[in-house]
């Protein structure tokens, strides 16, 4: 049976559904889909291009490791990255103000993908290859139109969360 998240962009009211990938990614299906709902302030993305991605306490008992990874995803993916706390805090990223959750020991970036021509490579570290557990089937258009808007607009008061659909 299939399994759906929905994702939004909360303060625009904007939303997607994603159809989790559980024969590609299924440790990372799991891992998120247990953990839902999940979400807080959205970042659009600095390196990557065409991404915007929440930040969250790693919420895995057992992180799922590397699942469909990929440096270059595609308009409607949904990403699953861990990082080490202390690799997001390079002054580079532009967390000083906040957003990074603080007390974690692993950070979990949730990253949707809107348009095409993204790269995830970082200055500071390389190619940084991503777990895409579930592809946009709804609302794409509507969620890239919003995502642009934080780009032009900013990013300030606005959080992106998701939760089964």
């Amino acid at each position: 049976m299939d399994r759906y998240i929905e994702i939004t962009l909360e303060k625009r009211g904007v939303s997607c559904v994603a159809k989790l990938l559980d024969d590609k990614a299924p440790r990372t299906c799991e891992a998120v889909w247990n953990a839902l709902p999940l979400g807080k302030d959205v970042f659009h993305g600095k390196y990557a291009r065409n991404e915007i991605y929440t930040l969250v306490p790693a919420f895995a008992e057992v992180e799922p490791g590397t699942e469909n990874p990929t440096i270059t995803p595609i308009p409607g993916d949904v990403a699953y990255f861990t990082f080490a706390n202390w690799q997001l805090s390079t002054s580079s990223h532009g967390y000083a103000q906040g957003g990074r959750p603080q007390e974690a020991e692993s950070i979990v970036d949730l990253a949707l993908f809107y348009e095409r021509n993204n790269l995830l490579l970082n200055p500071d570290t390389g190619f940084v290859p991503g777990n895409i557990f579930a592809t946009i089937t709804e609302g794409l258009d509507r969620i890239a139109e919003a995502a642009q808007d934080l780009w032009l607009s900013g990013v300030i008061g606005e959080s992106l969360t998701f939760k089964r659909a």
